[in-house]
């Protein structure tokens, strides 16, 4: 039998709670994930997944500056239907 060690990890309990019930529907506890996770950045010698800022591209500035200015904007929309036709446009 391996000799494991305990790991303490504080977090919030809501994310503990998400994650728990995530990984359970994996058929994972919150042990064996975290161990999947060091084993997962181990093999790749980092974080495996990109940690970045997420940023609007150029299409969605253009459109947040429209937005600003009052331009190129559609609605309000009395119905669900109006909305759709102006949708297939």
């Amino acid at each position: 039998m391996e000799n494991k060690q305990n790991l303490t990890i504080r977090m919030e309990p809501e994310l503990k709670k998400q994650a728990a019930a995530l990984f359970k529907d994996l058929g994972l506890d919150l042990s064996t994930a975290t161990g999947i996770f060091y084993r997962q950045a181990l093999r790749c010698k980092g974080l495996p997944f990109d940690v970045r800022i997420d940023e609007p591209n150029e299409i969605t500035y253009k459109a947040m500056e429209s937005a600003e200015k009052g331009e190129d904007t559609y609605g309000p929309f009395d119905s669900v239907s109006e909305l759709m036709e102006a949708l297939d446009a």
